[in-house]
């Protein structure tokens, strides 16, 4: 039993890209799902599927790597937020990851959502992680 299932995710992913894998499964969560989603639309995954074996079901995440140099998509997974220090920001003070080159995922009340979107919907929310 984790106490932080999002962690447990991005290690997962980490671990993946580390290990050189093509495919990650994951224990399926409703906010899992979201930021797969997210991943997938700003093209740092290849694909994801979702699987219902049991009760929880999982998620099938196909990882994207340059055909040439193998090199992952994803440089670095870092969580910004924790359960035991949770990190909050307004709309205006939403952090930049690499100058705009990178993605921080947001928690908002009208559900997860990059930095640049919640910053045109002026809204803020929980920081949870950075993405580049």
């Amino acid at each position: 039993m984790y106490s932080d299932p999002i962690s447990d995710y991005l290690t997962r992913v980490r671990n993946a890209i580390m290990a050189r894998k093509r495919v990650v499964e994951i224990p399926a969560s409703n906010i899992k799902k979201e930021i797969t989603k997210i991943l997938l639309e700003k093209g740092y995954i290849l694909n994801y599927k979702e699987e219902k074996k049991d009760v929880q079901g999982s998620i099938k995440i196909a990882l994207k790597y340059h055909p040439v140099t193998k090199i992952s998509a994803i440089k670095k997974l870092e969580r910004a937020s924790s359960p035991g220090l949770r990190k909050y920001s307004g709309a205006k003070e939403l952090p930049r990851v690499l100058n705009g080159l990178g993605v921080s995922i947001v928690s908002t009340s009208k559900g997860l959502m990059t930095d640049k979107e919640a910053r045109t919907q002026n809204i803020g929310g929980e920081v949870l992680c950075y993405i580049y």
